[in-house]
């Protein structure tokens, strides 16, 4: 079993936590994330040091206890140094821009796709075909990588689409000539 819940959270000093009721606030040098607990949990603030507990063994409020120490520690992360995700563009004529608030992928499809960002999403194009995002909330930045994604997802034969940087793509052999 997980002991993940029962380590204990180091606030750095920038850093600034308050409890109102269920929700808790974490507000730092990038900004601030607010999140509602759920009843099963109790926050304990000591000195800079962030614990979480629950009031009985029930393993499914032990795992909720690991679930919201994750979550308060990925907020906390998130306002200090924030998070970025990496996308490639691999295709011939494959293309990316930012124009305002939106991102712009040409991928193989007859007309432009024209991408909203969701509100503390930032991009930047390098090369016309790496795209950078960058979100204080990981939540909300893996889920925007992952739309980007499914607009074009990487094909196992050529490797054409849009995958994260750091993804391997199982490539499967073509046809091959019948012999006879």
């Amino acid at each position: 079993m997980s002991r993940i819940g029962k380590k204990p959270v180091q606030l750095p000093d920038k850093v600034q936590i308050t409890l109102d009721g269920d929700i808790i606030n974490v507000k730092g040098p990038k900004g601030s994330l607010a999140r509602k607990l759920h009843p099963a949990v109790n926050v304990e603030i000591d000195n800079q040091v962030l614990n979480v507990s629950t009031d009985t063994s029930d393993k499914k409020k032990v795992a909720l206890q690991g679930l919201y120490r994750s979550l308060i520690y990925n907020m906390v992360h998130g306002v200090t140094e924030g998070y970025e995700k990496k996308l490639v563009l691999s295709g011939i004529g494959y293309r990316a821009e930012t124009k305002g608030k939106s991102l712009v992928l040409s991928v193989g499809y007859s007309n432009p796709v024209d991408f909203a960002l969701p509100d503390g999403v930032t991009a930047a194009v390098d090369k016309n075909v790496e795209v950078t995002l960058a979100c204080i909330d990981k939540e909300l930045l893996g889920q925007a990588a992952a739309n980007i994604r499914a607009i074009r997802p990487p094909e196992p034969y050529k490797g054409k689409g849009i995958m994260y940087a750091d993804e391997r793509i199982i490539r499967k052999a073509g046809k091959t000539a019948g012999k006879d």
